[in-house]
C-alpha cells in the first residue's frame, strides 16, 4: 500500500490586529479576504492535512518595537512607523525610558544593521498578549475547530515576540536571538517537524515581513533538497502598505516572491492547492 503523503498547512499571524478593520491595530489590506481564502480551503481539503501550525505573534506593551519603549529629549514617545537607527540611539535622538536598556539596545540596533535585517521600527502596539486583538481572525478560527472536531486532532499553535527586547517577525526565530532567552533561537523542532512533511502550504500575514521572515528562515535552515515541497498560497497573503518616505513593503514582497519561486518553491492559491 502506498504511503498517505502528509501534508501540512502553516499559516502565520493571522489575528485580528492585522485585519483590514476599524479596530485593528495594525491592519493589512486585504487580509481579511485571505483569511477568508484559507478558511474555505481548510473546509474543502481538511481530510488532506495531517497538521496545521498557527503561529501567533504575542507581545508585551513595554517592547522593543513599541513606542512605550522610547523617548526623545523632550520625554514624548515616538510616533509608530518611527525607525530607529543606531546614529538616533548615539545621539539621543531615541533613548530607552529607562536608560540602564542604552547599551542593550544600541547593540542591538547594530546587530540588526550588520545582519542587513529589517531597521529597526517603532509598530503601534498590537497582538498584545490577552487582548482581543491577540486572537485568531473569526472565519479562520471557525474553521480550525471545525478541522480540529473532524480530524480528532489539534491545532499547534507556536507563539513568538514574548521577549520584549528583540522583535520576532519569523517565527523559526528572533531578528537577534537573546543567549539567556532559548525561545528566540533557532526552533529546531518545529523545523524537524516541516522536514518530515511531503507538501507545506503557507499563508498569512504579513507577506511583507512575518511571511516573508518565517519562510525565509525555513530555506535558510531545511536545506535544499526540502525547498519544493513549500507552496505559498499567493491569494492568502497580503503586504505592508509602503511607509510614506520609507520602504516600499508591497515591492519587496513581490520580488522576495520571485527570489523564492526561483529557489523552487510553487507559487499558487488556496483554489488550486490539492484541487
Amino acid at each position: 500500500m502506498a504511503r498517505k503523503i502528509s501534508v501540512h498547512l502553516v499559516i502565520i499571524d493571522p489575528q485580528k490586529d492585522f485585519m483590514d478593520d476599524a479596530t485593528a491595530a495594525l491592519p493589512v489590506p486585504g487580509a481579511n479576504e485571505d483569511m477568508r481564502h484559507v478558511a474555505a480551503m481548510i473546509d474543502r481539503i481538511g481530510g488532506k492535512l495531517e497538521d496545521i501550525h498557527v503561529t501567533l505573534d504575542s507581545h508585551r506593551v513595554i517592547d522593543v518595537a513599541h513606542p512605550g519603549m522610547w523617548r526623545d529629549q523632550n520625554g514624548d514617545q515616538p510616533a509608530p512607523f518611527t525607525i530607529v537607527t543606531v546614529q538616533d540611539i548615539q545621539a539621543g535622538i531615541w533613548t530607552p525610558r529607562n536608560p540602564v536598556f542604552r547599551p542593550r539596545l544600541l547593540a542591538y540596533a547594530q546587530a540588526l544593521e550588520q545582519q542587513g535585517n529589517y531597521p529597526l521600527m517603532v509598530w503601534p502596539e498590537h497582538c498584545l498578549i490577552g487582548t482581543p486583538g491577540h486572537n485568531v481572525q473569526d472565519d479562520l478560527v471557525k474553521a480550525l475547530q471545525r478541522w480540529e472536531r473532524q480530524a480528532f486532532a489539534n491545532v499547534d499553535y507556536v507563539t513568538k515576540g514574548t521577549n520584549a527586547f528583540t522583535e520576532h517577525y519569523g517565527a523559526l526565530m528572533a531578528e537577534v536571538p537573546d543567549p539567556q532567552d532559548p525561545t528566540t533561537g533557532l526552533n529546531t523542532q518545529f523545523l524537524e517537524i516541516l522536514m518530515r512533511a511531503d507538501i507545506v502550504a503557507i499563508a498569512g500575514e504579513a507577506l511583507s515581513h512575518c511571511v516573508r521572515s518565517t519562510v525565509q528562515q525555513i530555506a535558510d535552515n531545511i536545506g535544499e533538497d526540502h525547498i519544493k515541497k513549500f507552496y505559498i498560497l499567493t491569494d492568502a497573503v497580503s503586504p505592508v502598505p509602503a511607509v510614506p518616505n520609507g520602504p516600499d513593503f508591497p515591492a519587496m514582497a513581490q520580488q522576495w516572491l520571485k527570489d523564492m519561486e526561483a529557489r523552487g518553491m510553487v507559487l499558487t492559491t488556496t483554489e488550486a492547492f490539492l484541487n
